[in-house]
């Protein structure tokens, strides 16, 4: 069996349709789900590929209802589905390990991809370092993007409450205030970070999909609504699959996997193939989830954005017993 047949029930079929499916030998002894009803959040991010590429692996799962429910900010993602509004889902690992801390009922389900976010710079800017006294660009305060530049200043020694001068801007605006060198620096995320390379927009100081420590860790998560998943494990399960085969999909078949996404309307960028080739979407069989958790934790305790420890975030907030089954099931 060659690399681009090892997708257990899964082929590649025409443009139309981008997945052949058919049941696994381990879903077909399974249970039907216990709902047949999925709600799954998203902001349309091109990273979360893999929920929309999945659309009908769920359905082979016994998932008849799948609704994809689109929420105006990143953040609403882990808030809609702590509202039981949304049941499972993906979202960036910082802000999930946030909610975890506040008391949100989340639960972490396995790793999907690396290296979303790339930190971009003026010629004033050419490490971490040099954000000292530089004026850096966030969506707000509190939130995915300033916490990842904290964390990443606080891991060089600079203490980003006092060291940083931060400015909200929405993302166009930001780019926008980069190019005229009004602002030091801005972290972004797909397709801004294809953007702001093809248009030589700033430089790329920190690219979490390649640079350490930052590349060794997941930046984008699967999820659940703690309640969702302790009523429907077989649901839960069957999510999970067809979530992780469609992420094989993504790393595999990058522009088959972008073409589906442009036909079906879920993103009309440009980058949607670049992104997929660019993102590591093969690591959810390499590294260690609960690696992630611990390391975000750390680092978010560090710099007081957060109030538990690992310890007990991974203990209520985590569930790996899916992905540990599926994990061998869906071996290379």
């Amino acid at each position: 069996m060659n690399r681009r047949e090892f997708i257990n029930g899964t082929t590649l079929a025409t443009s139309a349709a981008l997945l052949g499916v058919r049941p696994s030998p381990a879903a077909a002894a399974e249970p039907p789900p216990e709902t047949t009803r999925l709600r799954f959040g998203h902001v349309g991010a091109i990273c979360a590929a893999p929920g929309f590429v999945a659309e009908e692996l769920f359905a082979a799962e016994g998932f008849t209802d799948i609704q994809y429910i689109k929420v105006r900010s990143v953040p609403e993602i882990t808030q809609v589905m702590a509202a039981g509004e949304t049941d499972l889902g993906m979202q960036t690992i910082l802000p999930t390990v946030m909610r975890l801390d506040a008391g949100d009922p989340l639960v972490l389900l396995a790793g999907v991809h690396v290296g979303c976010y790339e930190l971009f710079g003026t010629e004033r800017v050419h490490s971490i370092h040099d954000l000292k006294g530089k004026r850096v660009a966030i969506g707000a305060m509190g939130g995915g993007d300033h916490a990842y530049i904290s964390i990443m200043a606080a891991y060089v020694g600079l203490d980003a409450k006092k060291d940083i001068e931060w400015v909200a801007h929405p993302p166009a605006e930001s780019k926008k205030l980069l190019a005229e060198r009004k602002i030091d620096a801005y972290i972004a995320f797909p397709p801004d970070t294809q953007e702001l390379r093809r248009k030589r927009i700033g430089r790329v100081v920190v690219a979490t999909a390649t640079d350490r420590p930052w590349s060794q860790y997941f930046c984008c998560m699967a999820l659940g609504n703690r309640e969702f998943v302790r009523k429907n494990p077989v649901a839960t399960k069957r999510f999970l699959r067809a979530l992780l085969k469609a992420t094989d999909v993504c790393a595999l078949e990058p522009d088959r996997a972008a073409r589906s996404l442009l036909e079906k309307g879920y993103t009309t960028s440009e980058y949607a193939g670049q992104v997929l080739k660019e993102l590591p979407y093969q690591k959810w069989r390499e590294y260690d989830p609960a690696d992630t958790v611990r390391f975000a934790a750390l680092r978010l305790h560090e710099v007081g954005m957060i109030k538990s420890s690992p310890q007990k975030i991974i203990a209520q907030g985590t569930d790996w017993r899916f992905l540990n089954e599926l994990r061998k099931e869906l071996k290379g």
